[in-house]
């Protein structure tokens, strides 16, 4: 039998963030393309073909690296072996062997715009990635931003390459009708590009009746960081770290904040926007990157690395309810253009040229 579509989904996480959201949601609109999936535990309602478990982001570096050994070495072998056409990654990785014909999905280059001396994700991005790139016969990426990105840093030409916007989950992520309390939200990693120092001083300028909410995962190298900062402004009582939200807990916390302020350096898509907009929760983004793209005129664009600029919108968003009405229509009509059947058939349309 004929595997003519194989999708490596050997990086999935048991705790999605975006690149496990994105596959997933992504899968049922490629099941007319009848693919066949490499994945650690089985999916059902899918052709799956087994690979080693324990090659993520949640074993750290030696997961990534067990992944990108097998990408080389094994994976080749399975394409082979199954007789395909071509393998879709919803990553940038694929074997560099010209044995496999490739479309892969390119999510952003923020390890080379802000990168970290000796970082491994900093070097596979500026190694690994680019001969993957140049080797694709097509890639897809997220954003028109990114596309730019990847035109800029890789010198890949345009017409190879297909911006295809990503969506929310639609029944998850809405309009709740709950009471708005006092918190603004962030929902994110805590790492420098995402701009949390400035969030938290632009906070300490609000009155003190307001609370700031940071969900998402703790981290040791920035977490105590940022913790020292909420200390030296004397906001601890106000600030509060929520760690990892669960999935199922988010539109809840959502729908009950002032707004959510994500003054984020660079994306390359932006997905807690957009989640946030369909909640009816209104949005305090950044004006550089992919945010607009998403956020379109339904949100206060900010430029993030203006302090006083983020306080004033937040003040503005806090004091005026006619302002938060109108950003809370606005956002649920924005949010409404998006759609993952308009990413799944976008997609199925290209990875259709090469089958």
């Amino acid at each position: 039998m004929q595997h003519r579509l194989l999708i490596n989904l050997s990086f999935l996480l048991t705790r999605p963030t975006g690149t496990t959201t994105y596959a997933l949601n992504l899968l049922p609109y490629l099941q007319k393309l009848q693919p066949t999936l490499l994945v650690a535990e089985n999916i059902s309602g899918y052709d799956c073909y087994p690979v080693p478990a324990g090659q993520t982001a949640e074993q750290g570096a030696k997961g990534h690296l067990r992944r990108l050994l097998w990408t080389q070495f094994q994976l080749p072998k399975i394409y082979q072996k199954l007789k395909s056409q071509v393998l879709f990654c919803p990553l940038p990785e694929a074997s560099l062997s010209n044995e496999c014909s490739s479309v892969v999905m390119f999510h952003d280059l923020i390890p080379l715009r802000f990168p970290k001396r000796f970082s491994p994700i900093t070097l596979y991005q500026r190694y690994y990635v680019p001969q993957v790139l140049q080797q694709a016969r097509h890639i897809v990426c997220n954003s028109q931003a990114t596309a730019d990105d990847i035109v800029d840093f890789y010198q890949i030409p345009a017409s190879k390459i297909t911006p295809i916007p990503l969506a929310h989950d639609r029944i998850h992520f809405r309009y709740l009708n709950l009471p708005t309390r006092n918190y603004f939200l962030y929902i994110g990693r805590q790492d420098p590009y995402k701009n949390l120092h400035r969030l938290i001083a632009a906070f300490a300028a609000l009155p003190k009746d307001y609370e700031l909410w940071l969900a998402g995962p703790t981290d040791t190298r920035y977490t105590p960081a940022l913790q020292a900062q909420v200390e030296e402004l004397g906001i601890t009582h106000q600030v509060k770290f929520l760690n990892y939200v669960n999935y199922q807990e988010l539109p809840s916390i959502i729908n009950q904040a002032i707004a959510l302020v994500f003054p984020s350096l660079w994306e390359g898509f932006g997905f807690p926007v957009l989640e946030a907009m369909a909640c009816g929760t209104p949005v305090i983004t950044s004006n550089i990157s992919s945010l607009p793209e998403v956020a379109g005129d339904a949100a206060i664009l900010i430029n993030p690395y203006n302090i006083e600029e983020i306080t004033e919108a937040m003040r503005l968003i806090a004091t005026n309810s006619e302002l938060r009405s109108h950003l809370s229509t606005q956002g649920i009509a924005r949010a409404n253009l998006f759609s993952w059947e308009k990413t799944g058939n976008a997609t199925v349309e290209v990875l259709s040229r090469y089958l």
